[in-house]
Formats: structure tokens, sequence, C-alpha cells
């Protein structure tokens, strides 16, 4: 290991760790942030998940019957590949400009006698890093188990061997494609537009990318035999994770005929992408680096005459109004919130293709109510989320030096923001998701429940949140996330079919239907009051910081000794 670390230079030894530290934007974290640990506990919520499926793909081979082994095989490949590209996208998109010099960078590094080359390394090697942490931990049981189910189909420790490198060969040119694809398509739009134009570009292709993968994800289908392929033509045209289930099976030797020209198309599209990406890289840091000297981050807006209503009191306003303003503004915001709507958009484009396609009216179902609380939770959990994301840290003086008001005024300011911007926009959508459902009166008694769900849930999120949105920032190696997101998932199911099946016998008397929205306005209404009520007592924080720790060294408990007794 020494000699390793004498092989590369020291500069890029010392980028390196910087650049590795800034993978995860320390802007919004706390100063006192401890990201080893928190991208440790992510790691082991991949680590659980590929456990899981290794398991299960050990269980489900054993009990297979002898004439499945190809429609298990193939279903079972394809859903590997298309999880681990979905997991490279995702952190490419998460750690988008973390290839690419920012402006603290040139600042910084231009006086300095290092090489762009250098930094252009550190900068790949340390997202690489990431991006290679993520993509083995999620596969590294279930990259073993499964070679092990083809070899033991098989009956040869060679056919364990072939699939194993075929395995994890597909699952790097894989990763490759995917991140040079995202990294080739930042450095063409860095080249091509002012650098104000650019900032623009980049989240919206976030907000898309994201949206992208995750439907390509859900909605791609599955391919279980040759004949299956010709009912999927343009999938498997236009399908990255397709074709490297092409590459999978021409690697390992399994691969007909007819899918020969899908292995060479994604032959092609890597060559194309690693191109893309090198040349990409090499341009921007010839030039993006002077640009981003000589053209400004931001650019000045018009005089344009600019109207904003009226919400509430003034306080509740100018909170609402900059809880908008920074979702939309912020890169990094806005990507949260990207990831959280595709989620819910996946939920509802079953429904909608319904709504789209049949002509006729149809009945509440219960895995529509199911599907509508959850796209209610979904929205609430997001912008809770969101919220405790710092738009700036430096800036949050200017709100210290200006509370003026109690903290129960901005708790309602908070609550204003959650209705408007998370339970309305959600419930909007299942109102519009409810126009084919009959009869009236029940879509009516359901939109009615929904909304008072949603209002209780929003008092749920205000518990022990005594900040202004955006405006504090958090420990995230405090929280123990590997906990919270698989509780987090239980209990969503859960109450989402608990209340599914609590609704949908009560829908046809109006008798229990009024009981149900009398209990959640009950419910609603003793959390609010005890809300305000600790908002009383209660101030607002601004910086999230550890506990203080003190070593006890337990002098004052040692037994006391007499002057002579010591000397003697």
């Amino acid at each position: 290991m020494p000699k390793l670390r004498e092989f590369f230079p020291l500069e890029f030894r010392i980028l390196y760790r910087q650049f590795l530290s800034r993978v995860i934007d320390l802007e919004l974290l706390s100063v006192h942030a401890d990201v080893p640990r928190f991208l440790g506990q992510f790691a082991s919520i991949l680590v659980l998940i590929s456990l899981s499926r290794a398991f299960g793909l050990l269980y489900a081979a054993d009990g297979l019957a002898p004439g499945a082994y190809v429609s298990f095989a193939w279903r079972g490949q394809q859903d590997l590949i298309s999880s681990t590209m979905l997991l490279v996208g995702l952190v490419t998109i998460a750690s988008w400009d973390s290839t690419f010099p920012d402006r603290r960078d040139v600042m910084v590094l231009s006086p300095l006698p290092i090489a762009p080359r250098t930094i252009l390394a550190a900068k790949i090697v340390a997202s690489a890093s990431i991006l290679g942490l993520a993509v083995l931990t999620l596969n590294f049981a279930a990259g073993i188990a499964w070679p092990l189910v083809i070899g033991s189909h098989h009956g040869s420790s060679l056919g364990f061997l072939q699939a194993l490198a075929a395995y994890w060969l597909t699952i790097l040119v894989a990763s490759v494609f995917l991140y040079c694809t995202v990294v080739a398509i930042q450095g063409l739009t860095s080249l091509l537009l002012p650098r104000g134009l650019v900032l623009v570009c980049s989240a919206c292709f976030q907000m898309a990318a994201v949206c992208l993968f995750l439907a390509v994800y859900f909605l791609q289908p599955t391919i279980t035999s040759v004949e299956m392929a010709g009912t999927a033509s343009a999938w498997l045209n236009w399908s990255p994770p397709l074709w490297f289930f092409a590459v999978f099976n021409q690697l390992n030797g399994s691969l007909p005929p007819e899918f020969h020209w899908m292995a060479q198309r994604a032959w092609f599209g890597v060559a194309i992408a690693m191109s893309g990406a090198i040349a990409g890289l090499v341009l921007c840091y010839v030039r993006t680096m002077r640009k981003m000297l000589e053209q400004p981050d931001l650019v000045s807006g018009g005089h344009s005459l600019r109207w904003t209503p009226r919400l509430g009191s003034p306080l509740q306003s100018a909170v609402v109004l900059f809880s908008y303003r920074s979702i939309l503004r912020s890169r990094q915001h806005r990507l949260a919130v990207a990831a959280y709507a595709a989620v819910i958009l996946l939920i509802a484009l079953p429904w909608l293709q319904i709504e789209l396609s049949s002509p006729r009216t149809l009945p509440v179902t219960s895995d529509f109510l199911v599907s509508t609380f959850v796209i209610v939770s979904l929205t609430v959990l997001c912008l809770r989320g969101v919220f405790s994301l710092p738009i700036s840290l430096t800036a949050n003086w200017v709100l210290r030096t200006t509370q003026l008001c109690p903290t129960e005024k901005y708790v309602a300011a908070t609550r204003l923001t959650l209705l408007l911007l998370g339970v309305a926009p959600a419930w909007l959508v299942v109102a519009l998701l409810s126009i084919r459902l009959r009869p009236w009166h029940e879509v009516a008694v359901h939109l009615l429940i929904l909304a008072f769900v949603g209002w209780l849930l929003a008092e749920v999120a205000l518990i022990n949140f005594y900040k202004v949105p955006f405006t504090c920032s958090y420990l995230p190696g405090k929280v123990h996330i590997q906990v919270m997101f698989w509780c987090a998932m239980f209990l969503l199911a859960a109450f989402a079919i608990t209340s599914a099946e609590v609704e949908l016998p009560a829908l046809d008397s109006g008798v229990r239907s009024l009981v149900i929205v009398a209990v959640l306005a009950a419910c609603g209404l003793a959390l609010w009051m005890l809300n305000n009520h600790r908002a009383k007592s209660a101030q607002l924080y601004f910086e999230e910081l550890p506990p203080e720790v003190i070593t006890s060294l337990g002098i004052g408990s040692l037994p006391q000794q007499t002057p002579s007794t010591t000397f003697l």
C-alpha cells in the first residue's frame, strides 16, 4: 500500500481526498457533518438489498421446474442489470457537477502549479470511487448468487466461473456506458451554451434524467422468450438495459442468434459514450475554466411587472414564496423534488393510462385507494425531507437577525407551505385521476377523506420542526438512515393498505364515512393544538450541532490518602 501511494503524485492524492469529500455537496450539510458515516449508512441499505435479492434468487432457483429455467434466467438477468443501471444513473445525477470544475476550483487551483490533467484525473477517480462503491454494495451478494444458479444448472465449476466473469464484466460495462453518457451530455452543453444558461439547463437535465431512469426501470417489459421479443421491438431498439442483457448472454455463451444485433448495439453505444465523455472532459478543462471566470453564474432578470399573491399574513406569504422559489432556483432541491415527483408519477401512470384508454366508467377499487394514499403520503414526506436542506448556510444570519415574530407564527407559515405546495398538488392529481370513477358520491367522500389525511400528515410532519424551511443544516450521520428507510417503507405500505381496507367498505355507508371524517378531523385538530402549544415555548434553530460528550476522569471517586502513607 505505501508503494501504491508513492506511485501517485502528492498533488493527485491531496486533490483526490478533497474531491471525494465534495461528491456530497457540503453546502447542504452541517459544518460538523459526518460524511463517511452518512455514506456508510446508505451503503448498508444497498448491502441489505443485495443480500435479500441473493437469498431470493437461491430460494426461487431451488424449487424451479425443469422447463422454466430459461424464463427464470432471463427475468433475473434483466432485473439485476436494470436495477444496477438505475442505481448508477441516480448516483451520477446526484453527483452531477462532481466531475467538472466549479468556480471554487478555478479560483483556488488556477494560480497553483497544478496541471489540469491532474485535476481531471482526481475528479474522475473520486466520482468513480463513489460510483464503484454503490455498484459493489448492490451486487456483492447477488453477483455471486446468480453465477451459482447458472453454474448449478450447467453442473460444472467452469459454468460458474464463466457466468461470474460475464456478470461482473457486464455490470462494469453497463455502468461505464451510463456514466459516460451523462458526462458527455454535460460536456456538450458546457461547450455550446453560456455559463448562466448551462446552470439552468443542467437542472432541467437532472430532473428529466431522474424521471427517464425511473420510467425505464418501472415501465420496461420483461423479455422471457424469443417470441415475446416481437411484441416489444421498440423497447429492444431503445432500451440500454435490454442491450446489456444481450451482452451478458453473449459473454456467457447463451445468446440466441436473434439477439446478436442487440449486443452489437450495446458495444457500439459504449464506444460512442466513452469517446464523447473523453472529448467533453478534455475540451471542458481547456475552455470551460476560462469561461467560468469570464461569464457570471447569474444573470439579472428583466424589469417586467411582478405580482406576488397574498397568502395569509405577511410572514406566511414570505415563507411560502421563499420555499417555492427555493425549490425552483436551487439545483439540489429541484433534484430531490424531481426524484419524489418521478416516483409519484410512476404510481399515477397506470391509472392515467386507464383513464385515457377506458371508454367507460370504472368503480372505486382498493388498489386505487392504496395508490392515492401513497401519493399524498410521499408528497408530504418529500417536502418534509427537502425542507431540512439549507439553501445557503452562509445566509442564515439574515433570518436570525430578522426573527421578529414568535415561533408559533413560523410554525403556522410552515404548515401553510406544506398544505399549499404538498397536499394541494397531490390532491389535485388524485382528483384528475378520479374523473372516470363512479359513483360520484363515493369519489367525493374519498377526496374529502384524502384532504383530511393530508392535513393530518402535515401536522405529523410539523412535530418538533421548529425551523424555517431551507434555512437549517442537518447532521446526516446523526439519524440511522438504514433503519429509518426500512421503517418508513414498512409504515407507509401498512398505512396505505390499512386505510384502503377501512375506507372501501365505508364508502357505501354515509354514517361510516361521516365517522371516518369526524375521527380524522378530531385527530388533525388535536395535533394542530399540540403543535401550537409546544411552539409557544420553543425556539427556532438554524444549525444542527453534535451533542457535546464530556469524558470524566473519575478523579473525585479515588480514595483519599494521607501524605505520610503516600511517601511511605
